[in-house]
């Protein structure tokens, strides 16, 4: 579990390296997950959204990973270390302040937003995952903010493609 958590945090790394930016090592606070520092600020909205939902991108990988291993080895380990890594990654896309998902939603335009909005919806009602209520009430909450970005299709699909592939592992328990 402590790997795919330091994978997505790699995800983040790799990600500010290909801009340019040097960030730390990915440092764990126990018991609240892990971070990324860099000194560079990210000031193009789009390049921020891509640093944010990389790491859920990479998380989602170590998931499948897991799923695979899971599958592989019959090992009831690996399969609730892909649902848990879902679950994490998943929360990691709400909209809020030092969360994942506040990158990627600032660079969505409303329509986007609703997008967004309606994901999460559908991906509730077909898992049952109750973990999905929070993005998505936080998500419509941000839809109906001022302020709005001006459209990124890359971020959009990045986000639905996440929140498809998160709420799969996610409700890997009811599967």
């Amino acid at each position: 579990l402590v790997v795919s958590i330091y994978i997505h945090e790699m995800g983040h790394v790799a990600a500010l390296l290909r801009l340019g930016i040097k960030p730390s090592a990915p440092m764990f606070v126990p018991g609240l997950g892990a971070f990324v520092a860099y000194s560079k600020r990210v000031s193009d909205p789009r390049e921020d959204a891509y640093v944010g939902l990389a790491g859920p991108i990479w998380g989602a990988g170590a998931g499948v990973a897991a799923f695979a291993a899971a599958k592989w080895t019959g090992s009831a380990t690996w399969m609730a270390i892909a649902e848990l890594t879902g679950f994490i990654n998943l929360f990691n896309l709400i909209p809020f302040f030092g969360l994942d998902g506040s990158h990627g939603i600032k660079v969505l335009n409303r329509a986007q937003r609703f997008a967004i909005v309606a994901a999460f919806a559908v991906a509730w009602q077909v898992s049952g995952v109750q973990l999905i209520l929070l993005p998505l009430a936080v998500t419509i909450w941000r839809t109906f903010a001022r302020e709005t970005g001006r459209g990124d299709a890359r971020t959009l699909a990045n986000f639905l493609g996440l929140i498809a592939v998160l709420t799969w592992l996610a409700a890997l328990e009811t599967v």
